[in-house]
């Protein structure tokens, strides 16, 4: 098993994902969804890691906080090695009641639709206060008062009169709110945040990004931020990891990505993304084909069937992820930036 090596200069890892592989069985085979993804977050980091739907982000996610049902999932490769600046443990390792304890405490997650993720019949003081109860061993009095101070934290007017209301008496963006409300509860060293903003309207999305990133400052969290679009992070991240098929393709600091995007997908991302500031209008990228059957196991690049600079190599092996600069990597035996293809010993 490969582990890549990455100079980390004077910065403190706080999460270190090796190799990691999840997959799923079925009655019409084995899904292959996650593959060999290995990243590494930072102290007071914001990564965003993007692609299109089905590629692998949110169940890389659940993988990690040990949240894939079983059957049909199965973690069968891989190490999340946490670190909280005394010890450092193996997620994938933890036993039920240990795993337990990081997550909601110090992972917390903020997950895509509210609306299925709040239980209906208790009401959002309830939800909020369990959590506090459960991993703090907070008196429900202490719970409540703690609770209240959450909900005007995350920009929750009429706090006290709120506290009692059930999920279906708030709007989406308010929701959304409260779902914030319980992943910071307990003061998580690392913020999972679910594509947050995609059921949402663009003001409330710009709301929900700018309280997050305040609260990031605030309360000195790393934030990992789940997306489908670019446009999102470019302002709230400081590094973009790109993935597809169930890999990653590109990982790069926000600044390098947006201005020399090396992997073809990425450029086809990018492309398709409209853009205020241009003087002359152009037609968005249409990145051809469909995204790879994740039944068949991958023996070579995801994206040659869509890629137009595939050659040979592209089919016969899974490019690795190669070192361009000091932070940029890259899985893709071509140089589009030179028109050829990259000088790569055989593996």
């Amino acid at each position: 098993m490969k582990i890549e090596t990455v100079d980390r200069g004077a910065r403190t890892p706080l999460l270190d994902i090796r190799n990691l592989t999840t997959k799923f069985g079925t009655m019409d085979g084995t899904v292959h969804a996650v593959n060999d993804v290995s990243f590494i977050l930072d102290e007071g980091e914001t990564l965003a890691i993007v692609g299109e739907s089905g590629c692998g982000k949110t169940v890389t996610m659940l993988s990690i906080l040990r949240m894939i049902p079983e059957p049909p999932g199965k973690v069968t490769q891989g190490q999340a090695l946490f670190y909280d600046g005394i010890t450092t443990r193996d997620l994938l390792s933890l036993n039920k009641s240990n795993i337990r304890q990081v997550r909601g405490c110090e992972i917390g997650f903020i997950f895509q639709d509210p609306l299925t993720s709040l239980n209906p019949v208790l009401t959002i003081g309830q939800q909020i206060s369990e959590a506090l109860v459960e991993h703090k061993g907070m008196s429900e009095s202490k719970a409540r008062k703690r609770t209240l101070e959450l909900l005007d934290l995350v920009g929750i007017s009429e706090a006290k009169r709120r506290y009692n209301n059930y999920p279906h008496q708030f709007s989406g963006g308010m929701r959304q709110r409260v779902m914030i409300a319980i992943a910071i509860s307990c003061l998580p060293k690392i913020l999972i945040a679910d594509e947050p903003t995609t059921a949402l309207d663009v003001t409330v999305q710009a709301q929900i990004v700018e309280l997050v990133a305040r609260l990031k400052e605030e309360l000195n969290m790393a934030i990992i931020w789940i997306t489908h679009d670019l446009g999102v992070v470019a302002g709230m991240a400081d590094r973009v990891m790109v993935m597809y098929g169930g890999q990653v393709v590109e990982r790069a600091i926000v600044e390098e990505l947006y201005t020399r995007p090396q992997h073809p997908y990425t450029i086809g991302l990018l492309g398709a993304l409209p853009r205020a500031d241009e003087i002359e209008s152009r037609r968005l990228v249409s990145i051809e084909g469909s995204p790879p059957d994740l039944y068949a196991e991958p023996t070579h690049c995801q994206f040659a069937f869509r890629c137009p600079y595939a050659f040979d190599r592209c089919w016969e092996e899974i490019p690795p992820l190669l070192t361009i600069g000091k932070r940029l990597r890259v899985a893709c035996f071509y140089d589009v930036n030179q028109g050829k293809p990259r000088d790569v010993p055989e593996q």
